[in-house]
């Protein structure tokens, strides 16, 4: 008798802990549909972790990372989805962790990314990201290959946002790529400023309110026309 009471028990518990479940997890998709509805991350992120606690899906934790790294929150992002190139992580995961990765200044590891998405659908604006950061490692002659490949596909209407000045500011992708040519033609020749300087005017010609090429050009200009040092 004791065993069928403690067996009657535990079946009342199981179905107990399956109803309570079931329930939570359709209290919090009504929470995060609410929560998106209002616009509120915080209430968004709080409901996704919840359900993925819940019931676990990959699809629900690579949201959950882009909604973290979308809210510049890059560590949280990272820490949800790991920053491991694998073969099995979908566009978003890839996406998620090479922008996470650039944001917290580990451009080597932002580049595997970054390829893993121009491998998957290259374009333009991935060109630009590969070139910038290949620079960055010291890559000048695998910059110029992107960069050449995204002068040639950029269209007049593509732009592209910085945000050195207090301000944030959109320029021509064109005269983005320009600018990142005349910094590798500087570093690939350091002894013909010049020519660095014509390919950064190419690049405010375009778009002459491009203050990063203009703060460029004068750093060139500075380092042209400061005096030789003497020789030991």
């Amino acid at each position: 008798m004791k065993k069928i009471l403690f067996a009657l028990f535990l079946g009342t518990c199981f179905y107990g802990t399956a109803q309570t479940k079931t329930e939570l997890q359709k209290h919090y998709e009504a929470f995060y549909n609410q929560m998106r509805l209002q616009g509120d991350i915080d209430g968004v992120i709080n409901a996704l972790t919840h359900l993925n606690v819940l019931s676990p899906s990959k699809e629900r934790r690579d949201t959950l990372a882009y909604i973290y790294a979308n809210d510049n929150q890059h560590l949280q992002a990272l820490n949800t989805i790991g920053i491991e190139k694998l073969a099995t992580d979908s566009d978003l995961a890839v996406q998620v962790k090479a922008i996470s990765l650039k944001a917290l200044n580990q451009p080597k590891r932002a580049l595997e990314q970054f390829e893993v998405l121009n491998i998957r659908e290259p374009n333009a604006y991935l060109a630009y990201e590969l070139a910038d950061l290949k620079i960055q490692t010291g890559d000048n002659a695998g910059a110029l290959t992107h960069i050449e490949y995204g002068i040639a596909n950029a269209t007049d209407e593509m732009k592209y946002a910085f945000y050195e000045r207090q301000q944030p500011y959109e320029v021509s992708l064109k005269a983005a790529f320009m600018h990142l040519k005349g910094l590798v033609q500087f570093n690939m020749d350091k002894t013909n400023i010049d020519a660095a300087i014509a390919i950064i005017d190419e690049a405010l010609e375009i778009d002459p309110n491009f203050n990063l090429a203009s703060l460029s050009k004068q750093a060139l200009v500075s380092r042209k026309e400061a005096p030789a040092e003497p020789k030991q």
